[in-house]
């Protein structure tokens, strides 16, 4: 595609996009720092982006810029475009939908299609029990009700969260979020009554503690400070995300799901980055059998589309008085529109088989990278949710400088990656879950020529 029909080119994205790495210019190209110069006019400089190209299409594992270049997608919008872009069943679903009608409001009129969707979202979280669902706009929104209908359920004020989460931008989940800059910094003060536990970090612990052992930690802090009679809710990640993608110590996250059973405090797993088979499981919860009383989702649910959701058990979920939940855009019939043939892709082309084979392509491959290279201190992750650590070769010292300069040289060669991690000195990988594996191959290669030109 020429650089001169680049900027029509919406109408040949999703999968029909070639797929392929194809750079015609440098990177930003002259059309994208044109539109940078008009963004830098109009747009608010509190809102960033990691690589300024504009976009003008973008399918499966690429994304086209403006200038006719073909970059390879390591990110997916932050893990939301895991059946990829404009997906074909969505893109059905949604252009029928919007002939139909855009909006009603579920609360005053409401309609099917998120019924549909809280009837997916039942049959597919953890747990045989009943359950019910309600439906939201975003990630935060979702872990905000889901702390309201926690506190409505148990009566009790305090929420107990972990070292290194993220839960949203809104005030009560930046008070939630560990992480102060760009997060918190200058933005309080937060919501009261949320307090927070030691996650269980295995590269960064200073003596090598089991699952339990790490649990048994939280729950000493958490009996302490906080007493369980005072607690309506734990909000965990089973992997975390912008935290570094963490993943807990086997059998850590069992122990804190039976304590809060056995305390009767409501046990809330965060799976809006984890979720809708990103690890290689319908839910991160599943690799350990944990059924949570709530779950909240949104990112990958919707193929690209806002929507979140909050589902668990019915009980707990029907605590709160007619009226209590709900929100103007809540569940919009686009959006249910397009969760539904998102999660009818990803049953239909068995996505979380599709993850664990890029966790396995992939993961051997950053292991292999990380044997020559003394900078990478750990390999990390699930199914097609991998992250590495990078540190000062010989300690733990996070590198952020190093994390940066890598993702910079991916960009630069045509492939988007994106850093994470409290000391941001982590590479993140979220690649389409439809990503072919010549893609997959070819974005490890430039990683692998830039790790290794850079140290």
């Amino acid at each position: 595609m020429t650089t001169e029909t680049a900027a029509s080119a919406t109408a040949t994205g999703g999968p029909d996009l070639p797929q392929e790495r194809r750079l015609v210019t440098e990177i930003p190209g002259p059309r994208s720092r044109a539109l940078h110069e008009r963004r830098t006019a109009a747009v608010a400089s509190g809102v960033g982006s990691t690589l300024p190209v504009y976009v003008a299409a973008a399918g499966g594992g690429v994304i086209l810029d403006v200038d006719g270049n073909s970059l390879i997608d390591l990110a997916s919008g932050i893990a939301v475009t895991s059946v990829g872009n404009s997906a074909p069943e969505v893109v059905r679903r949604v252009t029928e939908q919007v002939k139909a009608f855009t909006h009603t409001c579920f609360m005053v009129a409401p309609y099917e299609g998120y019924v549909e969707v809280c009837e997916a979202l039942v049959r597919l979280t953890p747990g045989d029990h009943a359950k019910k669902a309600a439906l939201f706009n975003s990630g935060a929104e979702a872990v905000e009700n889901a702390v309201k209908i926690a506190r409505a359920h148990t009566g009790r004020d305090a929420v107990v969260v972990f070292d290194h989460a993220y839960h949203g931008r809104t005030n009560l989940t930046m008070a939630m979020t560990s992480k102060n800059m760009p997060y918190k910094h200058g933005f309080g003060p937060f919501a009261g009554e949320v307090y927070r536990a030691p996650m269980s970090y295995p590269f960064r612990e200073a003596t090598d503690l089991t699952g339990a052992e790490a649990a048994a930690r939280a729950i000493d802090v958490i009996e302490k400070q906080v007493g369980a009679d005072n607690l309506a809710c734990v909000v965990i990640e089973p992997v975390l995300g912008e935290g570094g993608f963490v993943v807990p110590a086997e059998g850590f996250l069992p122990a804190i799901a039976q304590w809060c059973t056995d305390n009767g405090v409501v046990f809330v797993a965060d799976e809006i980055q984890s979720g809708m088979c990103r690890t290689g499981a319908w839910f991160a919860c599943d690799h350990e059998g944990v059924v949570p009383d709530l779950v909240t989702v949104a990112k990958g649910l919707a193929g690209g589309l806002p929507l979140a959701g909050v589902v668990g058990r019915a009980e707990i979920m029907d605590a709160p008085h007619a009226g209590g939940l709900g929100g103007t855009y809540g569940g919009n019939p686009v959006a249910c529109a397009a969760a539904l043939g998102a999660i009818a892709t990803m049953e239909q082309l068995d996505l979380p088989a599709a993850a664990r084979h890029i966790g396995e392509s992939m993961g051997g491959r950053l292991r292999a990278l990380a044997e020559n290279v003394p900078a990478i201190g750990e390999v990390r992750g699930r199914g097609a949710m991998l992250a590495i650590e990078l540190v000062k070769p010989g300690t733990k010292e996070p590198d952020a400088a190093l994390a940066g300069r890598i993702s910079g040289g991916c960009h630069q060669a045509g492939v988007l990656t994106l850093t994470c991690g409290t000391y941001g000195n982590v590479l993140r990988f979220l690649p389409s879950l439809v990503m072919p594996d010549h893609l997959l191959a070819e974005a490890l290669d430039v990683l692998e020529e830039v790790t290794t030109g850079l140290v």
